[in-house]
């Protein structure tokens, strides 16, 4: 029987929040902005700022203006050192920016070019457009490499170790695979997934093991895997009677030494049409994958796919961020953050 979720603490913040970032230790990070009156700002980004709080208590440990505002593209973590890097829009351009983590003073900024996704870790962020891969290095905070190819979008981004795994578009096939770069050079040294997959709603990274949120997952499975997927898919009947179609599926992948994806695992999570298909994302955390499904959180073994336990989650439904680090759910709504106990 699915229970509510134990909640450790919750804060009430004045400012809209925008973006959150949590790491394994250390506070949380919380970008912010103060909407205009009536919705209405001449320019293209709303000004900024970032908070501080103490994980353990929601104390508010610092707060300051940020270089970084509201508008396309974000990402927050921590560089060498323990100091903040926060990367996202401007008045004046994205930018990468580096502030201290002890108190949010601002020790340096630099232009990098517009991106719709970001993740940072303490040697390099990773940003992703439709059109191009680059990486900036946190250190030097300046582009290190880019990757582009013609008769290719981009779509989601996770790191393997020294290898960055990237959702992308065959526009020729009109399918969507997984390629892989490495994270010094930015060269392509392979393809997890080659293009068969009609969509990838999701990516999620953990060790060595991939999850995918995706659909008509058939081309994407072992032998084995697929005779089995036929017969649970028999099961399903669509408004006409005939053999459903699945619209919704986790896929769970391992790598093998030539860096090729081998699926392990599947489970289908949905035949309906595409428009009523449920709001769905994944993460993935010490070796288990967490699937929110509106306001239910579902924990699963990211090897196996098991599933371990899941949870109602008060707000979950309409969040604006959601992370989860070593058993914790940070919940981000539009001015409150919460954090739940996931004991998995």
């Amino acid at each position: 029987m699915t229970s509510t979720a134990r909640r450790r603490w919750s804060a009430e913040l004045q400012s809209e929040i925008d973006g959150i970032a949590l790491s394994p230790d250390g506070p949380i990070l919380v970008h912010l902005y103060d909407a205009p009156a009536g919705g209405m700002w001449i320019d293209e980004v709303i000004p900024g700022k970032l908070g501080a709080i103490d994980r353990n208590s929601g104390e508010t440990l610092w707060s300051s203006p940020c270089e970084v505002g509201y508008g396309r593209g974000f990402g927050a973590g921590f560089g060498e050192g323990d100091e903040v890097i926060v990367v996202g829009p401007s008045a004046q351009g994205h930018r990468i920016v580096r502030m201290e983590s002890a108190t949010g003073k601002l020790l340096g900024a630099e232009s990098i070019d517009s991106f719709d996704e970001a993740h940072v870790y303490g040697d390099v962020c990773i940003c992703a457009s439709a059109a191009r891969v680059f990486a900036v290095s946190t250190p030097m905070m300046a582009e290190a490499w880019h990757y582009s190819r013609e008769g290719e979008r981009y779509h989601q981004v996770g790191r393997l170790g020294d290898r960055i795994l990237v959702v992308y578009s065959d526009l020729k096939r009109q399918l969507k695979g997984v390629l892989i770069l490495d994270v010094i050079t930015g060269d392509r040294i392979g393809t997890f997934l080659e293009p068969c997959l009609p969509e990838i709603h999701g990516l999620a990274v953990e060790g060595d093991m991939v999850a995918l949120l995706t659909a008509d997952v058939q081309a994407a499975l072992t032998e084995t895997l697929a005779v089995r997927f036929l017969l649970d898919l028999s099961k399903f009947e669509d408004a006409e009677g005939d053999i459903a179609v699945d619209t919704l599926t986790l896929l769970g992948l391992s790598i093998d030494e030539s860096g090729k994806g081998v699926s392990e695992w599947y489970e289908i999570v949905s035949t309906q049409p595409d428009q009523e298909l449920p709001e769905a994302s994944i993460t993935a955390d010490c070796a288990k994958l967490y699937i929110v499904k509106g306001a239910l959180v579902e924990v699963r073994d990211l090897l196996t796919g098991r599933i371990l336990g899941d949870w109602t989650i008060p707000g979950l439904d309409e969040f604006v961020d959601w992370r989860v680090s070593q058993g914790a759910g940070l919940l981000a709504e539009e001015h409150r953050i919460s954090v739940y106990e996931l004991p998995a």
